[in-house]
């Protein structure tokens, strides 16, 4: 399901430690928006991997993560919400997030979902099921290839140009047909 990472993707620029309370914590000597796209195949894999996690009760231990950028500044990222505890520990295990290309999984997929639950337009592009939620594949490629943005977020609009003219041809949950007033004609 998911294929062995390139060497070159298994950058030394992920330093992994772990403090005394059992929080992860990772520095890294980039920006997120400088974190390489990924397949769109290892984007659901991890989305699969998340669902599955949580479905199990794993919830896993706290992460922190700071981004060093090239002016010096950084951008700290803490994942203390249980779900996203649960759904890094899933990407840990299934790409190993102390490196850039798994850290790029697990910050796709936590935008992913944060698109979701923001971007009203997404709604097309998702089926809801009683174990979980069917992501079109185009939204997946697009997440998986867009850049984050430097607070590891992804640009709305910049998806939606993304998916190009076919994302309204793109719908996995089409629309309740309009309710009828009462008393008018049908």
């Amino acid at each position: 399901m998911f294929a062995p990472m390139e060497p070159a993707e298994q950058s030394p620029r992920v330093r992994v430690g772990q403090s005394a309370d059992g929080t992860f914590v990772y520095d890294l000597d980039r920006s997120p928006e400088l974190l390489p796209a990924v397949r769109g195949r290892d984007l659901e894999a991890a989305w699969v991997a998340a669902r599955e996690a949580a479905l199990s009760d794993r919830w896993g231990a706290p992460r922190c993560f700071r981004f060093a950028r090239s002016d010096g500044s950084v951008t700290d990222l803490a994942l203390a919400d249980r779900d996203a505890r649960c759904w890094a520990g899933a990407v840990d295990r299934l790409a190993g997030i102390g490196t850039c290309y798994g850290l790029s999984i697990l910050l796709r997929l936590l935008a992913l979902v944060a698109l979701l639950a923001e971007a009203p337009w997404t709604v097309a592009m998702v089926r809801l099921r009683r174990d979980g939620a069917e992501l079109h594949p185009l939204l997946l490629r697009a997440a998986a290839q867009a850049s984050l943005t430097d607070d590891a977020r992804f640009d709305a609009e910049a998806i939606r140009i993304r998916l190009g003219p076919l994302a309204p041809l793109a719908v996995l949950n089409p629309p309740a047909p309009a309710a009828r007033l009462a008393g008018a004609p049908p």
